[in-house]
This record gives structure tokens, sequence and C-alpha cells, in this order.
């Protein structure tokens, strides 16, 4: 069992940070629920998780497509980065696995959006 699921098994993990910067960012209500999700889920060492679509979905109240939808404005808003993985199947096909959530500083979505407001 991995420690993220030992931790929350044993209650050890009651509480997440979110950022207040967050708030600063002008995120969708939806948009903010995806956030919050993969904050939940992150490793606070590497700062990734990798939580399939479906997971998120169901966590948040979305379908798989919304949440991909989602998934893009954080990325294009410079919270998050996403990186595809592989693994080989019993068969020794190779497929796609989940992807992996890098949760980036808060400053640089920030700046960013302080750069993109000043550039109107």
């Amino acid at each position: 069992m991995s420690n993220f699921l030992r931790a929350s098994c044993s209650g050890a993990k009651i509480f997440f940070p979110l950022p207040n910067a967050i708030f600063s960012l002008g995120l969708s209500a939806d948009e903010l629920a995806v956030y919050a999700y993969l904050m939940y889920c992150e490793d606070r060492k590497s700062h990734q998780c990798w939580p399939s679509y479906k997971t998120i979905g169901r966590a948040v109240g979305m379908s798989e497509n919304t949440v991909r939808k989602y998934v893009r404005e954080l990325e294009y808003k410079t919270l998050i980065l996403t990186e595809p993985t592989k693994y080989e199947s019993e068969n020794g096909q190779v497929c796609s696995g989940n992807l992996i959530f890098t949760i980036l500083p808060i400053q640089g979505a920030v700046k960013y959006h302080n750069e993109c407001q000043t550039s109107r």
C-alpha cells in the first residue's frame, strides 16, 4: 500500500494546504475544485500525484471530459504540469497510463496572471 493510501486510511492526513493566493487568480468554481482535489492527492515531497480523470471526476462531481477541460485550463494558467505515463500490460502491450500531475509553485501562476492582466 502506498504511503498516501496508508496515511489516508490511518486518518493521519486530515487536511491539506490550499494557498491563499489561489483566490486572486480568478479561477472558476470548477477549476478550483479540480485544483483542490489535486492538492489533496499531492505527495508533499515530490509535489506530484496521479489520479485518473475518472477518479477526479467522481471526487468533484464532473464527467471525465469536463475534468480534462479544467486540467487544460489549470495547465494554461501555470498551476500544474501533466506528463503522460505508459505501462506494459500482461500480454506485453504498451498502454497509456494515468497522467502524472505536478503542482507548480503558486508564485509563478500569480506572476503569469498579473502579466496577463497588465497586457490587456
